[in-house]
């Protein structure tokens, strides 16, 4: 780690976290053998709430800070040509750019658990406006290790304090540091959002896998109901027709009992009749 990337490191940590950092990572540079680098860390000045948001804004919002700061060059070139209607027309798209910035970096913000104060929503307010009028703060706010929030105040930007503020134009090597930086994070950014799409499409294939099995145990479920209510049916149809039948078969067995004892009846009284015609021929015969 250099000192570029130890700045940027002890400014993206949380505020609270900011001098602990800090330290950590001047003893690193130190350890690594570069001791002006540990010494420039130690001299990093902890950042103001107002400060602390705005860096954190140029890091989670580089597209929207990048739409702010080309509006200021909208700005100076209508200035510089005197186009009086065109100032006229990107004055209210300023006020809407500024109100969108502070009120997505408020959330931010609370998302970190860092409320924000009116008196910080003003000063962060301010701070972007600066960077919007001001080139300088506008890389300073970009670069994202602002230690003080930023006012312009029409000879030039002042902090927090009303002192005329340090900030200057980045060199050539620190904006193009800058940009290398940024170009990472929205590579990482990318990458991140890929792989959340890409858990989102496996998430929605998981669940329209998922519905098409319970469609299909839904409908085996139904079959199976379906399939008991007929046999349940079928088995109260059987019950009935056994019923019938040992009915059928209770009658028939006492016909048969009926029948049996009618038959019984005649036989005895045939036999009787043959009795009683035996005994008459008898008695014929003797006359």
């Amino acid at each position: 780690m250099d000192f570029e990337e130890a700045a940027d490191a002890v400014y993206a940590a949380p505020a609270a976290d900011f001098i602990a950092t800090r330290n950590e990572l001047a003893k690193q540079l130190k350890a690594g053998g570069d001791a002006i680098g540990s010494t420039r860390l130690k001299a990093l000045r902890k950042p103001t709430v107002a400060a602390w948001i705005t860096n954190l804004v140029a890091r989670k919002l580089p597209d929207e800070l990048d739409d702010l700061l080309a509006l200021g060059d909208e700005f100076r070139e209508a200035t510089a040509d005197l186009d009086g209607e065109r100032l006229r027309d990107l004055t209210p798209k300023r006020h809407r750019l500024l109100d969108k910035l502070s009120k997505e970096a408020a959330r931010l913000a609370a998302d970190e658990g860092q409320k924000v104060s009116p008196d910080v929503g003003q000063k962060l307010r301010e701070t972007l406006d600066a960077a919007l009028v001001d080139p300088a703060a506008g890389d300073a706010v970009r670069e994202g290790r602002l230690s003080s929030a930023l006012r312009h105040v029409g000879f030039g930007v002042v902090d927090e304090n009303g002192e005329p503020s340090n900030v200057t134009p980045l060199t050539d090597e620190r904006r193009q540091a800058a940009r290398d930086r940024r170009k990472a994070q929205q590579a990482e950014t990318a990458t991140a959002e890929e792989e959340r799409e890409a858990a989102q499409r496996k998430q929605a294939e998981d669940d329209e896998r998922e519905a098409a099995e319970r469609a299909v145990a839904k409908q085996a479920f139904e079959e199976a109901v379906a399939a008991a209510q007929a046999a349940e049916a079928k088995v109260e149809d059987l019950d009935t027709q056994l019923d019938n039948a040992r009915e059928a078969l209770s009658e028939a067995q006492a016909r048969v009992h009926r029948v049996g004892a009618e038959l019984d009846e005649a036989r005895r009284a045939a036999r009787d009749a043959q009795k009683e015609s035996r005994e008459a021929r008898k008695r014929y015969n003797r006359l």
